[in-house]
């Protein structure tokens, strides 16, 4: 107490012999502000301290100065020692490995995370583990974090998941159903509306073809499969383009041919209703329009515990397009529903692969 009040009397003296300089430099310059510059002698000068009692104003903000003064010097509050030499880690509140959840870049980071993060939220109330989606920036990428144990579980088309299944171990638990009521879908071939060179699928010969990825499904594979079926090889186009990354392939194929850069893409079907708010889809022909075949599919990477999977898979099946709580999580994601899968309703997709001459080893 004795060194606080020590201080203070310091602190107090330095503030008014402060106050007391500045009011008596103001005198002088009040008493001098009528000459120039070189009339003012700026030799230190000698002034009167008779300067009047100090104002109430002065009082009280000299008061509230030595209040907060005292207030810092307060002993109140003991000094917490911290040992800086030791750490605590930092885990989540079940102290659980985050589950990661992947949807194929088919589309846009924004789309994918806006059409499946209200079904993962819906998966994580549903199945209490620790979901987590994740965003990688090619199928190719997509793939390969499946093979590293990056990502866990795996939403994708069904070319993609062969891949997996044959390079990685990855096995299918369920499969969607999409909005028009089937768990399989098509891909579409199209062209500018305006391109009259191009009345069917015979003319694609000789054309420039963008493709969304060379293990696309709808936006590649079906397609090739629709051309080998006509007749037509790769070696008939004379350039193939895939659309680059990151995310938004489907987008990019519309786009390119929209903007006259391809004569030619693919991609699959329900994808030109992404592009809707950016162009004319009417200024878009749709070709022709190939098989159907299994739908995107579920799946888990080679090591993960099958009961994980199996709450994952049960969650899935309890959607239903008649339950209102439910339907906002569909209808986001664009999907009618799930059912269960297993790899061997993936043999139509290999069969294509073994069509197009396509090589699961490279």
């Amino acid at each position: 107490m004795t060194q606080t009040l020590t201080l203070t009397y310091i602190f107090l003296k330095v503030i008014f012999g402060g106050l007391a300089k500045l009011m008596r430099t103001l005198c002088f310059i009040r008493t001098h502000k009528c000459l120039s510059p070189r009339a003012v002698n700026l030799q230190p000068p000698v002034l009167s301290n008779r300067l009047g009692p100090p104002s109430p104003a002065l009082i009280f903000l000299l008061f509230i100065t030595s209040l907060l003064f005292l207030s810092s010097c307060s002993n109140e509050e003991e000094p917490v020692p911290v040992d800086l030499s030791k750490r605590e880690g930092v885990y989540s509140e079940k102290g659980t490995h985050a589950i990661t959840y992947a949807y194929l870049p088919q589309f846009s980071h924004s789309v994918s995370f806006a059409r499946h993060n209200p079904l993962v939220e819906y998966l994580k109330k549903e199945t209490g583990l620790p979901l987590k989606q994740v965003f990688p920036d090619t199928f190719d990428e997509h793939m390969k974090m499946v093979g590293q144990e990056k990502i866990d579980i795996s939403f994708s088309n069904p070319v993609a998941y062969v891949n997996m299944a044959h390079r990685y171990g990855a096995w299918a638990f369920a499969r969607i159903i999409e909005e028009h009521g089937k768990p399989m879908f098509r891909g579409h071939i199209i062209c500018r509306n305006d391109n009259p060179s191009i009345p069917t699928v015979d003319e694609c010969r000789g054309k420039r073809w963008i493709a969304v990825d060379p293990t696309s499904a709808g936006g590649y594979m079906f397609a090739l499969g629709h051309f080998f079926d006509h007749g037509i090889g790769i070696e008939d186009f004379p350039e193939i383009a895939f659309a680059p990354g990151p995310g938004g392939k489907q987008e990019k194929v519309i786009l390119a041919v929209y903007a006259g850069r391809y004569d030619i893409g693919t991609v699959r079907e329900g994808a030109l209703n992404v592009v809707a708010d950016k162009i004319d889809v009417s200024e878009i022909r749709i070709i022709a329009t190939t098989d159907y075949y299994p739908g995107w599919v579920y799946a888990a990477r080679k090591d993960l515990d099958p009961a994980l999977a199996k709450k994952i898979e049960d969650a899935l099946l309890r959607l239903d397009s008649r339950n209102p709580d439910h339907q906002h999580i569909l209808r986001a994601a664009h999907i009618s529903g799930a059912i269960a899968s297993t790899d061997e309703d993936f043999e139509p997709i290999r069969e294509l692969l073994r069509k197009v001459r396509f090589d699961l080893d490279n």
